[in-house]
């Protein structure tokens, strides 16, 4: 180990690959996992198999030993092991005792191929010694990477036809032949292991994990280890608490039918409002529970041992979720591509689930998706990409009546624009290039974090009174309401000032901001502006106007 710090201390100067900290006693976590997403990166772009952190060790690769305990260490590994995806941790923690200190080397593993490593949901890459976003061109670059094995095309050389339901096998040629009515009359003519062969569902005769994981028995799920079919349906209540659940396996051809069956799809009714809205329409289009459900199923990372998970909430909501990371990257980017990815986490069984009528390869899924919830005036599908998993959530009912039914009039804007004024609207982050374009357009207001639909919006959706409840007054306006106050009863105390600002101050500040912002323009009007003068404590304030105010 004194070896290897040797060499790295030998180094001409830090590389994307190799990071020096001083890090005397602790080290912040975030920062800890930045450095792991960037380093793992890095390592997978050159061609290495993994990058070093080194503890103990200042910038000018002065070695100034560090305090870092073994327990600290196990909590850093559990942090990235918590907040990466895929989910990674260290390779190894080498502590090297230098005659000048103790120093901990961080090996840390290169990104797999095709899959760059996040850190909570952020993607990070170095340029040079800097630390910062993945570029776009190393993002592709790695997503690009092919990879050698397809779980799902793997043959099972312990299974047989007699592993596989006959139900399920007469579904799959039913659905085979709604997809290619042509060759209905051919098609019925093929024996078993014909039809199997041209679905795509086993190969030249041999079953594979696909015809097992769509096809086989419940008691064949074993051959699917470490990965399963479980799909788990789960019902919650309003405090979210479970109140019904059932499991769901192999054949999922015909199981995913049987959990559809479960979803309680209730009728939404619109309040009467003109003509605009129907009476009622489902909660959760069809459309949308079985393309959320089938991409669960075709996208999941069996590799590692995960499981669907559907959650119905009875205040009208669902929630899917699968294990794995999403490998487009982005939601925006997939709808705005409205295009066929180019690499499939599974192939062999996306194939065979588009050959049974299950799923498409043309790429709008998403977008359709996108689209139905935008003409139910119903909120935008939600996507999560924490924790290694893939999480989609549906809201089947209108949040605000009168606001959808204003923006659905606005027929100007284009559903990416309408995608960032949802993330606004759920107080959700923005990219710069995000805020950029918003702004650009006029769409919103405010200062980062706390933007708000902009006035041109909210004069097309009646909605100027929440628009200035979001916005808020100019300061001069608050400090003339505190002048007008106290010319009529006086003086002021800290406790009237703030009865009479902080409900009218703008409705995106949080409680400590608004607080914060009457503190300030108590603190301009007694000292730049000289309108106010305290004849109180400094902790019990009683404010009346200077002389120059007086009437």
């Amino acid at each position: 180990m004194m070896d290897l710090l040797n060499r790295l201390l030998a180094a001409v100067t830090e590389t994307e690959i190799l990071e020096f900290k001083e890090a005397k006693n602790s080290y912040s976590k975030d920062k800890l996992g930045q450095y792991f997403s960037a380093l793992g990166n890095e390592a997978n772009l050159k061609g290495k198999s993994c990058a070093y952190l080194v503890f103990g060790v200042k910038n000018d690769k002065t070695v100034v030993g560090t305090a870092i305990s073994e327990h600290q260490v196990n909590e850093y590994k559990k942090e990235i092991a918590d907040h990466t995806s895929p989910k990674m941790s260290f390779q190894r923690v080498h502590t090297v005792a230098h005659p000048l200190g103790t120093v901990l080397i961080f090996e840390l593993p290169a990104a797999p191929a095709g899959t760059p490593i996040s850190w909570k949901g952020h993607r990070y890459g170095r340029d040079g010694e800097s630390l910062g976003g993945l570029n776009d061109w190393e993002y592709e670059t790695i997503r690009e990477q092919v990879k050698t094995e397809d779980w799902s095309a793997a043959l099972l050389q312990e299974a047989s036809l007699a592993d596989l339901d006959a139900a399920a096998i007469a579904k799959a040629r039913e659905e085979y032949t709604t997809k290619n009515p042509k060759l209905a009359a051919e098609i019925a003519s093929w024996s078993v292991e014909v039809f199997l062969n041209k679905a795509r569902l086993t190969i030249n005769g041999q079953i594979t994990r696909t015809a097992t994981l769509l096809l086989g028995k419940p008691e064949s799920d074993h051959f699917l280890y470490p990965g399963t079919s479980k799909i788990s349906w789960i019902l919650k209540d309003r405090d979210n608490l479970e109140k019904d659940y059932e499991h769901f396996s192999c054949p999922l051809i015909l199981d995913v039918e049987k959990l559809y069956g479960k979803i309680r799809n209730l009728k939404y009714r619109y309040l009467q409002d003109g003509s605009l809205f129907p009476d009622e329409v489902d909660q959760f289009d069809p459309y949308i529970i079985r393309e959320a459900l089938n991409n669960a199923i075709a996208h999941q990372d069996y590799a590692i041992g995960g499981k669907v998970n559907v959650v119905e909430h009875e205040d009208g909501m669902l929630t899917f979720s699968n294990s794995g990371s999403f490998i487009p990257g982005s939601v925006e980017k997939v709808v705005e591509a409205d295009a066929p990815e180019n690499v499939y986490r599974n192939p062999f069984l996306a194939n065979a689930m588009v050959n049974l009528n299950m799923i498409d390869t043309i790429g709008s899924g998403i977008k359709r998706m996108f689209v139905i919830q935008k003409n139910k005036y119903f909120p935008l599908p939600e996507y999560d990409f924490n924790e290694d998993k893939v999480k989609v959530q549906i809201i089947g009912k209108v949040i605000d009546l009168n606001y959808a039914r204003k923006l659905a009039e606005f027929k100007e804007l284009s559903l990416q624009e309408i995608i960032l004024l949802d993330k606004v609207a759920k107080q959700k982050p923005l990219s710069s290039n995000e805020i950029q374009d918003l702004k650009k357009k006029g769409l919103i207001e405010g200062r980062k974090p706390n933007f708000h639909i902009s006035s041109t919006i909210a004069n097309v959706t009646g909605e100027k009174a929440s628009y200035i409840k979001q916005r808020g007054f100019k300061d001069s306006h608050y400090k003339k309401m505190i002048v007008e106050y106290i010319s009529k009863y006086g003086k002021a105390s800290k406790k009237d000032i703030d009865a009479l600002l902080l409900d009218i101050l703008p409705s995106v500040l949080d409680e400590d901001q608004k607080a914060n912002k009457v503190r300030n323009i108590v603190y301009a009007m007694s000292k730049r502006d000289k309108t106010i003068v305290n004849q109180g404590t400094t902790r019990h304030p009683d404010w009346v106007l200077s002389s120059s105010k007086k009437m």
